[in-house]
């Protein structure tokens, strides 16, 4: 397949201004395209992955990537898919996430291709500089005010409740700004964006044609959603962040393989860089054999590894075996951690476990595991007790301080899923 079936394929081509023509000038070599990302917060989350990955499928095709880190744009915030206006940061807010988003940026593309590297741009080198009146004068006056009340993303705001101010409505000009810039100074000649994107990437191909009269395409791949149709990306606690420090790798990996069965495929097509017959063979056994889990292993490890790296990937995967009663031993504090997040967690006083200790039966209880004495002492009896992954059934049996993983740590099971810390 070319690059435009593959995209079709694994439906992340949701509209183009001319795919036709599109698909003609990727045949006839390389191209510089670009997509942007607002720093709104210090951390991209997975919802950001759709424009970085596919930045990453064209310059595996051979074509230079420019991602933008909106440091001008992401002052004045996007009206497009939102019900209300954001809270406009300070200058200082803004250079901070900036730079935060930036090495996130960095990850997924390569840097240092001899042939098409990336290239990492930031709007307000080109945007801040500029006069409001020479702005008018330069980028305002090709602009019809009808043309932009059309846009769907400037209509549903405008009949909404809250209406839509002229801040939010004048950020269409700048992004439709960025990409005229862009297609002057680098060649750029295709800008990609979420569905939600499409009028304000439209308003820039209209520039640069008025402008510059040359040549330019926008194409948008569809927004990612859950089976329900609910914003993907979001759990109980928050959204998952790509940033190690807000979402670890750990639940980043638990995130993906949980995924919903009936969302394994489309996930498999659009957030992995696996070909076509590798996803197609998991899609079968999947279809065949739901209960081993391959594809959701598959997806995980896939997007984990590319997100964090092949290290963070193996250490969420040996999380993973102690909250499936895997050994305990040589795995490090860190990733241990991650497992003490994830599970109630009490505390003892450490004198309690000095010496000889405390009886094993006076810490499950202590721990929420029983109700009582009796209860915890028929587990044990039973085979269904457990220090640190290891099968007890001594009731006589006393835990300490030599007990404790890396000094500080008591990991109790009872039966399979119990676990406390």
């Amino acid at each position: 397949m070319n690059l435009i079936e593959d995209l079709q394929w694994r439906n992340l081509l949701a509209d183009c201004t001319d795919l036709d023509g599109l698909g003609k000038r990727l045949a006839q070599g390389p191209l510089t395209l670009y997509c942007g990302f607002d720093p709104t917060a210090d951390s991209l989350h997975v919802g950001h992955l759709m424009g970085q990955l596919t930045l990453r499928r064209f310059q595996l095709a051979g074509h230079r990537p420019l991602p933008l880190a909106g440091g001008a744009t992401g002052m004045i915030g996007d009206p497009s898919g939102k019900s209300a206006e954001r809270n406009l940061l300070t200058r200082e807010q803004l250079e901070h996430n900036v730079a935060c988003i930036k090495g996130q940026l960095s990850k997924l593309l390569d840097f240092d291709s001899s042939s098409n590297p990336a290239q990492l741009v930031d709007n307000a080198t080109w945007t801040i500089g500029v006069s409001y009146l020479d702005f008018l004068r330069d980028i305002g006056k090709h602009f019809s005010v009808n043309m932009m009340v059309a846009k769907d993303s400037v209509r549903a705001r405008m009949d909404s409740e809250l209406g839509l101010s002229y801040t939010e409505f004048s950020y269409m000009l700048l992004q439709s700004f960025d990409f005229y810039y862009l297609r002057r100074a680098y060649d750029c000649e295709l800008q990609i964006g979420g569905s939600d994107q499409w009028g304000n990437i439209t308003a820039g191909t209209d520039l640069i044609r008025k402008k510059l009269q040359a040549s330019c395409w926008g194409m948008t791949f569809p927004l990612i959603t859950k089976s329900d149709g609910s914003k993907f990306g979001k759990t109980e606690s928050g959204a998952v962040w790509l940033d190690p420090k807000r979402t670890s790798p750990y639940r980043f990996y638990q995130f993906f393989v949980n995924t919903e069965d009936s969302m394994l495929p489309t996930y498999l097509r659009k957030f992995t860089l696996l070909a076509r017959a590798e996803i197609q063979a998991l899609e079968a056994t999947h279809a065949e054999r739901p209960e081993v889990r391959q594809g959701h292993k598959a997806l995980a490890r896939e997007v984990t590894t590319l997100v964090h790296g092949a290290q963070a990937y193996e250490d969420a995967m040996r999380a993973s075996e102690i909250m499936f009663g895997g050994r305990v031993e040589g795995v490090s504090e860190t990733v241990f951690e991650d497992v003490v997040g994830e599970v109630p967690t009490h505390d003892l006083p450490r004198e309690h476990l000095g010496g000889i200790g405390m009886p094993l039966i006076d810490a499950v209880v202590a721990a929420g595991l029983a109700s009582s004495k009796g209860a915890a002492r028929r587990d044990i009896e039973g085979g269904g007790l457990y220090v640190n992954n290891i099968k007890q059934g001594d009731v006589a049996r006393n835990v300490s301080v030599a007990d404790a993983l890396f000094g500080r740590y008591l990991l109790l099971r009872k039966g399979k899923r119990s676990y406390a810390v």
